[in-house]
């Protein structure tokens, strides 16, 4: 069978400007990068928003496992089928990080022929978005270290300097360092570097509406402690115009297309299991406007993206998904009942069944949002028909919708049942109103303990001395009405990420507490998580090579 890079690169792509006819995008309002990707210009997305909105669907998933979901390829095919049954449908996505790509997942842009094209490019440099977030993210970094060097009017502890740099690459061995070491280097102090997913510039670009808002998020932004224990903001650096002059071009959405000709916007990428885990809400808002059906996707299980989309990202944006697709697929299932990735293969019913528990609580947990849902089982070959048809009779028992998927290897024909059950749904359902886990009003303590009591299902939360003096200082700071953007092991519904299945009584440990006050939101760092990804023995990055032709290769 053909490899997803082969399949890509046998296709073949339409013009951009078709894509922007399809779309209602007038040809002036698009800024080229070649011709088959282009950025849309904030003259029209201005326009745009004075159109009715479409509705939303929202692509979530069970726990991933080694043996993969494929929910960016089923998002895709979904998509899709919504073109096929000639319904003015859009896709929106996340830009893959290089850092993953080069490590342990290879391309990030769908599979099989259920991929947005190109996906070389896509999954590489695409139009520059992370590299003028990482600029923009240390040109910070060497602002602030200058200003110390410099004369230090702010009065800032260099020993207390919560900004880390940021690189889009899996590089453990940056996590912790130390700058300004030997003479005429500034004051040597302790420093890191967070992948650039992680960047509270990237969450700023994603949740902004607009270059101005960009702006007033970037200044709020806190970079380091005084002496006397006050927080110094990025605003005060006088460093925000700077900033924004580099994300000038970032903050417009991308326009790409899909294997069978969906117009897709590709823009913002932060992680689900250390940030926001959603495209930006310009994208997802943009879209909304052009069609009658947006497909996005929020990364990882439930628990992670789809909990941040609903309680972060909408309440943000003033949208909310009117549909939810889960997806699982029979091999991750048996994972999650005890079978390991090598005898996959053979069937095993009695294991799927054990491992059912997950998908059981993620439904659970996609129902207290108060959304209507389907079941996407993301069909791979060696699924036999009994096991099929175990998972299907599992899900009628127990009343939650579910279709077989096919779209790998079928492209958004692999999806059309469940895309005829999703507008059905749509047609006669009344607008969702929405419905989130918890109130603002609430501390960072108490948002915390409700999402690992009633969405992971842990028994208690153990805090840290450095994380309850963290949230002390949140409290002191004015910031308890802030979003709480959990990070956790996207592996487990629990924070370690050896606990498959649906782990129960459990304690969620919260080891420190990130305020990111521009993007309005603290992040309990919970159980090993870390905010720098290694990369593993044998990283992707080892099979990729391109010809003499300029074919990239193993880029899967």
């Amino acid at each position: 069978m053909k490899t997803d890079i082969e399949i890509a690169q046998r296709h073949r792509m339409k013009p951009i400007d078709d894509l922007a006819k399809k779309a209602r995008i007038p040809l002036r309002s698009l800024e080229h990068y070649g011709r088959y990707k282009a950025k849309i210009s904030f003259d029209f997305i201005t326009k745009a928003s004075a159109r009715p909105q479409g509705k939303l669907i929202l692509v979530t998933a069970i726990t991933p496992t080694k043996a993969g979901e494929g929910k960016t390829t089923t998002t895709i095919g979904v998509g899709d089928a919504l073109t096929l049954l000639h319904k003015k449908s859009m896709i929106c996505l996340r830009e893959p990080s290089m850092g993953p790509v080069f490590g342990i997942k290879g391309g990030a842009a769908g599979g099989g022929y259920s991929q947005v094209v190109p996906m070389e490019d896509i999954n590489l440099h695409f139009t520059g978005d992370f590299h003028a977030i990482t600029s923009a993210n240390n040109l910070v970094s060497a602002i602030l270290d200058n200003h110390i060097f410099s004369g230090n009017t702010l009065n800032i502890d260099p020993q207390r300097v919560v900004w880390k740099r940021a690189m889009d690459m899996n590089d453990r061995a940056l996590r912790q360092i130390e700058v300004a070491r030997g003479p005429k280097n500034g004051t040597p102090r302790p420093d890191g570097f967070q992948i650039t997913v992680a960047s509270e510039i990237m969450a700023i670009l994603c949740l902004s509406k607009d270059l101005e808002d960009l702006k007033q998020r970037v200044a709020r932004c806190i970079v380091a402690y005084t002496f006397d224990d006050r927080p110094v903001t990025l605003g005060e650096l006088g460093v925000v115009g700077a900033v924004a002059v580099l994300l000038k071009d970032a903050i417009k959405p991308n326009l790409v297309q899909s294997l069978d000709g969906t117009p897709v916007l590709i823009h913002g990428g932060p992680f689900a299991n250390i940030a926001l885990g959603a495209n930006s809400v310009v994208a997802t808002d943009l879209a909304l406007h052009l069609s009658d059906y947006v497909v996005t996707e929020a990364g990882f299980g439930a628990d992670l993206g789809a909990e941040k989309f609903f309680d972060i990202t909408c309440r943000e944006a003033g949208f909310a998904p009117q549909f939810v697709v889960v997806v699982a697929t029979i091999r991750a299932l048996k994972m999650h009942g005890g079978v390991a990735k090598e005898a996959l293969k053979e069937p095993d019913c009695e294991a799927l069944m054990q491992g059912v528990d997950n998908l059981a609580k993620h439904l659970e947990n996609v129902q207290q949002f108060g959304v209507p849902y389907a079941v996407a089982i993301n069909r791979f070959p060696t699924d036999s028909p009994q096991e099929i048809q175990t998972l299907l009779d599992w899900c009628e028992q127990h009343n939650h919708p579910a279709y077989l998927s096919d779209v790998y290897r079928k492209g958004g024909k692999g999806a059309l049942s469940l895309a005829e059950h999703i507008v059905t749904t749509l047609k006669h359902a009344s607008p969702i109103s929405l419905q989130p886990l918890y109130p603002m009003h609430w501390t960072p303590k108490q948002k915390i303990e409700h999402i690992a009591t009633h969405l992971y299902g842990a028994k208690d939360v153990e805090y840290s001395m450095i994380a309850e003096e963290d949230l002390a200082r949140i409290e002191h700071l004015g910031y308890n009405a802030a979003y709480v953007c959990m990070a956790k092991t996207p592996n487990s519904l629990s924070d370690n990420e050896k606990l498959y299945g649906r782990p129960r009584d459990f304690t969620l440990h919260v080891k420190e507490v990130r305020l990111s006050a521009g993007a309005n939101f603290v992040i309990p760092l919970t159980g090993s998580i870390l905010t720098m990804p290694g990369l593993n023995k044998q990283p992707s990055a080892l099979q990729i090579d391109i010809d003499t032709q300029g074919a990239i290769k193993g880029l899967f």
